[in-house]
């Protein structure tokens, strides 16, 4: 659905002699789709040559069985991309493959470096060219530039100079390495694939390839992978954890493991304690489809309201859809849902999403209960109201166009404008009691503004404009 928080990217590498990398990483990223549907890339390394295939779609638009036939190795990295820093062209698919002074060399990023900009005009004025518009490439450079003998040292000296949020892989010619910024903004964890390693973004990759999950990266952790197996190496630049919560609320695969959480499980606890915050007499709960499923659930199981799917979603409807003509512009959510009227018609309905962020679709999907028969309509949500936007690898509305910070969270003007009898969010207590004793961990900067890690290029942006 557009009105919500766009998904960042996703990455993945892995390194076999036993296995098809390109193939396993096709479908890693296959699995991690929903993190990026703009552009996808694989790079390959054996015997000091690089393979590399990226294009603009969805995973198998830009790969086909012939191409992944020609991208041989025993490493393998691949991206799929939405893009938060940098305009959606072929020039910013990533992995980004460069030579220079130490050999060849792969990136793959998840995340936004809050500083990027700061440190790109700094790198051109001393004469660095870039070839793209992505923070990553930052890194990049910092990298070449540095005088390290080994790459991994050059990388650890290159993250010292950056701000923000980096989930990231990195090939050489017979390495791998992933490392994850001090906050742990992004996940990034671990699997074992019979003798084999690899790295993704989420458990259900690994899963998706048939490879055990083993852990995390931890915060400030690198790991480097290679024909000797895996070592770990501190990067000892300490910051207080600040882990995305965004990832357990809508972000992730239900069937995830994130931050050593089932996402699944973590979002009907949420519907839970939404049901005993904000009971309400109703004949039937139902989810906004697919996200808002597991805490429907949720609130069903703890309400005793029946549950079932009175919103059918239109599966076969992609991103590069062709928007229909004026006269059709407003059923664009019909086209992407459809209300089952016989089971809606008459009943008092309640109706469980993940979040409202701009709030343009939650009032259509009210509008269409409402013409289907609704008797009334509850709009539960399984997360308190976004009120700021995010700038560590998250595509998200400015303020201006969040509706909670719109109407200064006065829940009767945003009921008023959806068109429901009630709405009702889940308590920031409530959220975080559903994290356990680490709720501390969690950045929490999207509903109350405090954001753990300054956003330097756009506090500069601002003062720039004010002059």
């Amino acid at each position: 659905m557009e009105d919500k928080f766009r998904d960042e990217c996703g990455i993945f590498g892995i390194y076999s002699k036993d296995v098809d990398v390109a193939q396993a990483a096709f479908l890693g990223l296959y699995a991690l789709q929903h993190r990026g549907q703009e552009s996808a890339g694989i790079v390959t390394s054996r015997d000091g040559e690089m393979l590399h295939h990226r294009g603009m779609g969805l995973v198998q638009q830009v790969f086909d069985e012939e191409t992944l036939n020609k991208l041989d190795g025993e490493f393998a990295i691949g991206h799929v991309r939405y893009s938060t820093t940098g305009e959606s062209r072929i020039e910013n698919a990533q992995p980004v493959v460069v030579r220079y002074k130490k050999g060849k060399m792969a990136v793959a990023h998840n995340g936004n470096l809050v500083n990027a900009l700061l440190l790109k005009e700094e790198l051109e004025n001393e004469g660095s060219i870039f070839q793209s518009t992505i923070d990553s490439e930052v890194i990049i450079h910092l990298i070449a530039r540095s005088k390290k003998t080994s790459t991994r040292e050059a990388l650890a000296e290159a993250l010292k100079r950056v701000e923000g949020a980096y989930s990231l892989i990195l090939m050489t010619e017979d390495e791998l390495i992933g490392v994850r910024d001090p906050s742990a903004f992004r996940p990034l964890c671990i699997g074992l694939l019979g003798d084999s390693y690899c790295l993704a973004s989420e458990s259900c990759a690994l899963e998706q390839i048939g490879a055990e999950y083993i852990r995390p990266v931890e915060p400030n952790e690198m790991v480097v992978i290679d024909k000797n197996g895996l070592k770990s190496y501190p990067l000892n630049q300490p910051r207080p954890i600040s882990m995305c919560i965004f990832e357990l609320i809508y972000l992730s695969r239900p069937d995830s493991i994130v931050f050593g959480k089932s996402v699944y499980l973590t979002r009907k606890e949420f519907g839970r304690l939404l049901a005993r915050e904000h009971p309400v007499e109703a004949d039937l709960v139902i989810p906004v489809p697919d996200s808002g499923i597991p805490a429907a659930i949720g609130y069903s199981e703890e309400s005793g309201i029946p549950y079932d799917m009175g919103l059918l979603r239109n599966h076969y409807v992609g991103r590069t859809f062709i928007q229909p003509g004026a006269f059709f512009r407003s059923s664009k959510v019909r086209i992407k849902l459809s209300p089952v009227s016989e089971m809606i018609k008459g009943k008092r309905v309640v109706i469980v999403d993940d979040s409202i962020v701009r709030g343009t679709t939650s009032k259509e999907i009210v509008k269409m209960l409402k013409n289907a028969g609704a008797k009334a309509i509850h709009f539960l949500i399984s997360s308190p109201p976004v009120n700021y936007p995010c700038f560590y690898g998250i595509a998200t509305p400015t303020r201006e166009e969040l509706l909670a910070a719109i109407y200064n969270n006065d829940t009767d003007q945003i009921r008023d404008y959806l068109g429901a009898d009630s709405i009702h969010y889940l308590s920031m207590e409530g959220l975080m009691s559903a994290m356990g004793k680490d709720h501390s961990q969690f950045c929490r900067a999207c509903f109350n503004g405090e954001y753990p890690v300054a956003p330097i290029d756009m506090i500069r942006r601002e003062a720039l404009k004010n002059c």
